[in-house]
């Protein structure tokens, strides 16, 4: 087979020429188009369409390139594969095939260079084909991507070490927000103890009288079976009956014990309502994404900070329609727990806490309005920044408004905030009923 590229492999010499042709009358496109080939970056090359794919033609600059004179590369059959490192080879064997099929291939493959190191080449490789449509030989170019190849190790370790921050990045927010919520809870726990020291004060004492009461009644079992053996004429037994019941107040007993099983039953129910709000509000353990009752969440919420707002607002709830909402509920709970204690903060004596839900086509809406002291307009622009307060030191952290800014951007929605300096705020908490775009984040 007569090689197209022979002309140029005649060259008296294997190295690279650097001078430039003049192109000028009488030089000839041959040394043009030498030239050219001597001193591209891709080493030009062609093989036989079989499987050694021996290289019949090499351009000079792979003196350059890679350190070998083109003489030696033909001179070997198995040159090409010998010389592609090891890990490389079987990408390589395994779709060469498709050559005949595609008439095209492209690889990147570490290929050992004349100093014994190996260097990333970019092979581009054509199968060309005769009239009759027979494999007749393949061309290709070796181009020396080593540093690019360098860049992109150097780029995605830097991707690595980003994700690596991110990830720590989002882990102490985690803890900044578990932090926050801890902190909130702490602040409450006077008043949650308090709520739930009043109901089990009272039953502590109800059961105190249940005591006597059983005894009593215990006695007056035993003077009626005492009654028993004794030889009494009805008149006789129905008078010691009645002595030992009046003796005994059974009348009363009967009454106050009914009202102290109720009250303690009472009592019993505000200590399980007030743990479950608890529970409801922190949703230990569940961190993902499902749909929620959000009347619900604020219910429990409300009863959390229930001894907090008591002594300073009167709480009006109006809710709308709403369906399921997709969110991480616990998240959300403690926004609407920042917006009412707050609120709270901004009652001086005693004023409005109005709690309002609703529906937008694809967003809810949830409304925290006091009739407060109001944000002043210097204020109302800094008030979701970080550690911002205007509260004294020692009353705040000033991260309740930045969390519950972040946790509401992560579920998609927003928080927008109107007052009036002096008679009151408003803060409307926005959320998607859907969060496919969100939750992957």
């Amino acid at each position: 087979m007569i090689n197209q590229f022979d002309e140029f492999s005649a060259s008296p010499s294997a190295e690279a020429s650097d001078k430039v042709p003049e192109t000028v009358k009488g030089v000839s496109d041959v040394a043009r188009l030498q030239y050219l080939i001597d001193n591209t970056p891709a080493i030009i090359y062609s093989s036989v369409p079989t499987g050694d794919f021996k290289m019949t033609f090499v351009s000079n600059n792979a003196l350059n390139v890679l350190g070998y004179h083109p003489e030696e590369m033909l001179a070997d059959p198995n040159f090409w594969f010998n010389h592609i490192h090891p890990a490389d080879v079987p990408q390589i064997f395994s779709s060469i095939a498709k050559l005949f099929t595609e008439g095209e291939r492209v690889y990147e493959y570490r290929f050992m260079s004349r100093a014994g190191q190996y260097v990333w080449m970019h092979d581009m490789l054509r199968l060309i084909r005769d009239e009759d449509g027979n494999p007749v030989e393949v061309i290709g170019s070796l181009t020396d991507i080593t540093k690019r190849k360098e860049m992109e190790e150097t780029l995605f370790k830097k991707g690595q070490e980003q994700q690596l921050l991110i990830k720590k990045l989002q882990e102490a927010h985690e803890q900044l927000l578990q932090s926050e919520k801890m902190a909130s809870v702490g602040q409450l726990a006077a008043g949650i103890a308090h709520e739930i020291n009043n109901p089990i004060g009272f039953i502590n004492s109800n059961i105190g009288s249940l005591h006597n009461y059983v005894e009593k009644l215990l006695e007056v079992i035993g003077g009626y079976e005492d009654l028993i053996p004794q030889s009494l004429s009805e008149s006789q037994a129905h008078s010691k009956m009645n002595e030992i019941r009046e003796r005994a107040d059974l009348d009363f007993l009967k009454d106050d014990i009914q009202d102290l099983v109720q009250e303690s039953m009472d009592g019993l129910k505000r200590v399980k309502d007030i743990v479950q709000s608890l529970k409801d509000f922190s949703h230990v353990g569940e961190t993902d994404w499902q749909e929620a009752d959000i009347h619900h969440g604020i219910d429990s919420t409300l009863n959390i900070v229930k001894n907090e707002i008591k002594y300073k607002a009167n709480v009006v709830k109006e809710y709308g329609q709403l369906p399921p909402v997709k969110c991480i509920i616990s998240q959300v709970n403690q926004v609407i727990m920042n917006l009412l204690v707050n609120a709270s903060h901004a009652i001086k004596e005693k004023g409005i806490i109005k709690v309002s839900t609703g529906c937008e086509k694809d967003l809810i809406w949830i409304k925290v309005l006091d009739t407060g002291s109001g944000i002043s307009p210097e204020n109302l622009n800094r008030i979701f920044e970080p550690f911002f307060t205007t509260k004294p030191i020692g009353s705040g952290t000033g991260l309740g408004l930045s969390l519950s800014y972040g946790i509401i951007k992560k579920h998609g929605g927003k928080i927008d905030v109107n007052s009036v300096p002096g008679k009151g705020t408003c803060f409307t908490v926005w959320l998607p009923l859907r969060q496919e775009n969100n939750m992957a984040h």
